[in-house]
């Protein structure tokens, strides 16, 4: 039975999003007051890559939205199950962000179905995401200090114990736990790296024989899982940053929990260092992030080396434009990172 079926057949009443049926999804946004009894759906399509949800861009009669629902796999991989909560904890960060300024470096929520967990945001327009900088390494200071910024204001804002409890968000973090901190560096995963890049699975290998680093890399996953301090976005990487006429915006928080700034800022530097952007660019994170209390740079650099080895090694592949030899080389300067003390 595929997903789909199953998923039907025990949720029947429960609102399935498909771009090929627009007019159950015109009914179902008149029903919930979200397009006018007028307006009928015209086009949906897919709105970016991403690899969580299922998101399309509607347009309609008088207007055009977002519209992302949650399902109980990964949609990219739907082999994967995930927690479908992610949306409820995607909307209450949106919904604890509104009156703050960082609203401004979002999109709108427009309205949210809990029940199935479908969020609809605001159209940003064909609004790329930053993910060319992994060919192009085309990102400057100003979006950098945009992005740090946004960090500084949520991890400083955001800190109240209250935080912990409404973003436990433990399934989501657990899924995250496994394909961060555990599959990639597991002997014998199954995971075919040389259909990526011939010869990787040897470099794999080498790094799962050292006892250290992966001694290292467990005592930090039991960091992540452990207790926080602020309120933190979850994947904060290219993929959730938008070039948009207003600056860039940072979209889906549904990894967001309570947790430690440490790992957010580390998981943004790691990116610049896979997309081979120059090095003053993760100095100036670290330069410009102004927390309201101190951080640990050397654990910045401990996860840092964590998310450089978990993209090349791990499930969540970015298709990278580098050969064995580079990516043997961001493999060294993962060891090199996460050992650090």
């Amino acid at each position: 039975m595929s997903n789909r079926a199953e998923f039907q057949k025990s949720h029947p009443d429960v609102f399935f999003l498909d771009a090929n049926d627009l007019p159950s999804m015109s009914d179902y946004l008149i029903r919930h007051k979200w397009i006018g009894n007028d307006e009928q759906v015209f086009m949906a399509e897919p709105a970016g890559d991403g690899n969580m949800n299922y998101t399309l861009r509607v347009d309609a009669t008088k207007s055009s939205l977002i519209m992302k629902q949650a399902r109980p796999w990964v949609e990219k991989y739907p082999h994967i199950p995930a927690p479908w909560d992610r949306a409820l904890m995607e909307a209450g960060f949106y919904e604890a962000v509104k009156t703050d300024p960082l609203a401004r470096r979002m999109p709108r929520l427009l309205g949210f179905d809990p029940e199935a967990r479908i969020l609809i945001m605001e159209d940003l327009g064909l609004s790329p995401d930053i993910t060319s900088i992994y060919w192009d390494s085309s990102i400057g200071y100003d979006e950098i200090d945009s992005l740090t910024n946004f960090l500084t204001r949520l991890h400083s804002r955001f800190r109240d114990p209250s935080y912990a409890d409404r973003f436990e968000n433990l399934e989501m973090r657990k899924l995250n736990h496994e394909h961060i901190f555990k599959f990639p560096l597991r002997p014998e995963n199954g995971f075919d790296l040389d259909s990526f890049t011939p010869g990787l699975s040897g470099a794999a290998i080498r790094l799962q024989q050292n006892a250290a680093y992966c001694n290292r890399v467990s005592a930090l996953g039991d960091l992540y899982m452990g207790a926080g301090q602020c309120l933190i976005h979850g994947d904060y990487f290219p993929g959730s940053w938008l070039r948009t006429n207003d600056g860039v915006k940072v979209i889906d928080p549904e990894f967001c929990f309570f947790g430690l700034p440490e790992f957010e800022l580390g998981v943004m530097i790691a990116h610049l260092h896979l997309a081979a952007c120059p090095e003053p660019f993760a100095d100036r994170i670290l330069r410009i992030y102004r927390p309201s209390s101190a951080i640990d740079n050397n654990l910045v650099r401990n996860f840092a080396g964590v998310e450089i080895m978990r993209r090349l090694i791990g499930v969540a592949q970015l298709g990278l434009p580098l050969g064995l030899e580079e990516k043997q080389q961001l493999l060294e300067l993962s060891q090199r990172m996460v050992l650090v003390s």
